[in-house]
């Protein structure tokens, strides 16, 4: 397999550049291609369960290339985004620009947002970790990597998860249930770790007191320097790059449960407990978040290395197609009921 494919993800900033510098239609390109051309093209091009031999796994874990692919993105993701400040300031509410723009700019922070802050959140070097907490900082999202971490991965595939959407759960409902509840659970699992330190619960030391503090002052800032609209519009970004999030989540988990043991707790987490899928195109612009299987069975690994699982459970197509899937609720229930059937969770 080569390495160059995930060179991919630069149609992202590409796309989001010529949507805050072009007018008309092309203010709308990202979500064209992200989820018109991609998941067209998914539909075609056959999935490749193929993984990496030993070998080149070693050396793929520590080729620079994938990190340093990474904070290529990183300043064209800032940048971008100031740059969306001063555009939307002078583009007109109400127009297709000014929607296509704010759309446009909340795919990005979805994805090189959230999801490359997920990437780096997992890290054990604090340099990276900075980074994706910055990443998150752009998106709103901070709360993500102290609930995602310690309480997602924990719980996922259990009633205890905000983030593993139950069969038959409403993909609107499940928005609210997730996002509320990670905030919440974000909040205690900081609590918790400063009583454990012996911390002051609202101390500097609390991660969640600084992210509150980071994200009011950023929002702060846009309002003092570009005023209510400019504020307003990047809420709505934010938004739909929230949503997008949960949509993710929502399809990742879908359904699978894990089985509850004589004593209480819940089996040890395995690859049959996310959906995963081999689909390349998006494997390439989501840094292998769709080999979702591995990323469970092995939080640290990096996304360049992780690998398909035979016996997990496997979607039609791939993360874009799937989120468009989950819009059309009645089709949805309809396929991955059939789905979990096959899988054995027809409960």
């Amino acid at each position: 397999m080569k390495k160059y494919p995930y060179t991919l993800i630069f149609l992202l900033p590409l796309t989001v550049y010529l949507a805050l510098t072009q007018e008309g239609w092309l203010t709308h390109l990202p979500k064209l291609v992200f989820y018109g051309l991609v998941p067209l093209l998914e539909l075609i091009l056959k999935p490749d369960p193929s993984n990496l031999n030993h070998e080149l796994e070693l050396k793929w874990q520590r080729d620079p290339f994938f990190d340093r692919l990474l904070y290529a993105v990183i300043p064209l993701h800032i940048g971008l985004l100031i740059y969306f400040f001063f555009v939307i300031d002078s583009t007109p509410p109400g127009t297709t620009e000014f929607y296509g723009r704010i759309s446009a700019v909340g795919l990005m922070l979805g994805i090189t947002g959230i999801n490359m802050g997920h990437e780096l959140g997992h890290r054990h070097n604090r340099l990276q970790q900075f980074l994706g907490e910055i990443l998150l900082l752009t998106s709103l999202n901070t709360h993500f990597l102290p609930y995602h971490n310690a309480g997602h991965h924990r719980n996922v595939a259990t009633p205890d998860d905000p983030a593993t959407a139950r069969k038959n759960e409403i993909l609107f409902w499940f928005w609210l249930r997730s996002q509320i509840g990670g905030y919440i659970q974000a909040w205690q699992i900081e609590l918790k770790r400063m009583q454990k330190l012996g911390r002051a619960a609202l101390s500097l030391h609390n991660r969640m007191v600084v992210y509150t503090i980071a994200q009011v002052a950023l929002l702060a800032a846009i309002y003092l320097i570009f005023g209510l609209k400019v504020l307003l519009a990047f809420l709505l970004a934010a938004t739909i790059g929230i949503i997008l999030l949960e949509t993710v989540n929502y399809i990742e988990h879908y359904g699978l449960l894990r089985q509850k043991l004589p004593n209480g707790k819940y089996e040890r987490v395995n690859h049959t407990h996310s959906w995963n899928s081999d689909h390349l195109l998006g494997r390439f612009l989501l840094f292998n978040l769709s080999r979702h299987s591995d990323h469970h069975y092995h939080a640290g690994k990096k996304y360049q290395v992780l690998r398909s699982l035979p016996a997990s459970p496997q979607m039609p197509t791939g993360y874009p197609g799937m989120m468009l899937l989950a819009l059309v609720q009645p089709l949805w229930f309809y396929i991955m009921n059939k789905k979990l059937q096959d899988v054995g969770q027809a409960a």
